[in-house]
């Protein structure tokens, strides 16, 4: 069999849309050492009985792989609505969910029902790096205004910007990627109410409706006690949407399942814009038998809870030349910690230690996520030798 050399191979100019060119593919850094814990997975894989009851309706699953899966999978989404119910307190119908191949694919479909050309999406930085990918890729200009200096989100001037800028879709991470921090209810209403009161327009001028209001749930799971869930404002406010993953708390970041609770006619938006079963039969499956088994799923979640708090705790007692580190409240399961001049350097002689963490966020900061006991104690270790504390 003769192989192709590329390099022999004639290349063109291909047409590749101006927003587009020049980018590589996202991806945080995927390295083969000891200490994983730079992605904010969960450190604990699914029990045995977990891996049983997956593995046997995946084998019935498999059975009809020769028809395409339910494009609509309302069992799926009445098995996410009890879970919302035990979990946060809020009973929606299953119409009022939606999921896909995680929380990127839903945030995807939010882009593409209700940006486009002409259209805003704003947010507020610094958050989560594949926000504005999203909207490069769905022609949507992006905006965004920065937070207060301890990263928490100033509703003033966000409904200023708001009133201002007509946004189509606003992002809020809440917990926020990468700072942890978390937004109250009074606030994300106030921005919802403040997105319900302008016009989105298109570039015609024609009038398209209000602006969409995404909270953006990936690590709600983790907030701390007495932090609530915006998925309470669903039923006063037509306008919002809360998403959630279960790549997180419930350890499934392999089988790529995010998904959305909202208003029956915001669901149905997404609808419209989704792929021919875009979820398959496998996936669902996968999901439906982690969801049975939410209660153990989610045992580890205190544990990581409580270990992120002496995390956070034991790097404020930390100084470096004097000056303690820089730590930001969490409600999320991992920490962005800093100031350093050096961050690279930082992160690059824990790597050499076989600990990966994060360099993401503002200049001078560095996120490590919540692992295992062991795994902690390889970081502080590693920690204090590299950085001097």
């Amino acid at each position: 069999m003769a192989l192709l050399d590329d390099s022999s191979t004639p290349h063109v100019r291909l047409p590749v849309r101006p927003e587009h060119a020049g980018f590589a593919p996202y991806g945080a850094p995927q390295l083969d050492v000891p200490i994983l814990l730079n992605v904010n997975e969960n450190p604990y894989p699914p029990d045995d009985d977990v891996v049983g009851s997956v593995a046997a309706d995946v084998a019935e699953a498999v059975r009809g792989l020769n028809r395409y899966p339910d494009r609509d999978f309302l069992p799926l989404r009445s098995d996410l609505a009890d879970f919302l119910a035990r979990e946060s307190g809020v009973r929606l119908v299953p119409e009022q969910l939606w999921a896909a191949n995680g929380s990127n694919e839903i945030m995807l479909h939010v882009m593409q029902a209700f940006g486009g050309p002409g259209r805003t999406a704003l947010s507020f930085a610094p958050t989560y790096s594949m926000y504005p990918e999203y909207a490069r890729d769905t022609a949507t200009r992006w905006l965004t205004i920065p937070r207060r200096d301890d990263f928490s989100l100033d509703v003033d001037a966000a409904v200023e910007a708001i009133e201002t800028s007509a946004p189509a879709v606003v992002l809020i991470a809440s917990p926020n990627n990468p700072t942890g921090t978390a937004m109250t209810l009074e606030g994300i209403a106030r921005i919802a109410e403040a997105a319900g009161r302008v016009t989105v327009r298109d570039p015609d001028g024609t009038a398209a409706g209000c602006g969409v209001v995404v909270v953006d749930e990936a690590y709600g799971e983790f907030r701390r006690t007495g932090t609530p869930s915006a998925l309470e404002l669903l039923g006063s406010h037509p306008n919002l949407a809360v998403s959630r993953t279960m790549s997180k708390a419930f350890a499934l970041a392999g089988a790529r399942v995010g998904y959305l609770a909202a208003s029956v006619e915001l669901v149905d938006a997404l609808r419209v814009v989704r792929l021919p079963y875009h979820l398959s039969g496998v996936t669902q499956a996968v999901a439906r038998a982690a969801l049975r088994h939410a209660d153990v799923l989610l045992a580890q979640v205190d544990e990581l809870r409580a270990r992120r708090d002496e995390t956070v705790a034991w790097l404020r007692r930390q100084t470096r030349a004097g000056v303690p580190l820089d730590v930001v409240e969490s409600d999320a399961n991992f920490v962005l910690f800093g100031r350093f001049d050096d961050r690279a350097e930082i992160w690059q002689g824990l790597l050499d230690r076989g600990v990966l963490i994060r360099v993401v966020g503002p200049d001078g900061y560095l996120r490590v996520s919540i692992g295992t006991a062991e795994e902690m104690t390889v970081f502080r270790s590693a920690l204090v030798e590299v950085a001097g504390l």
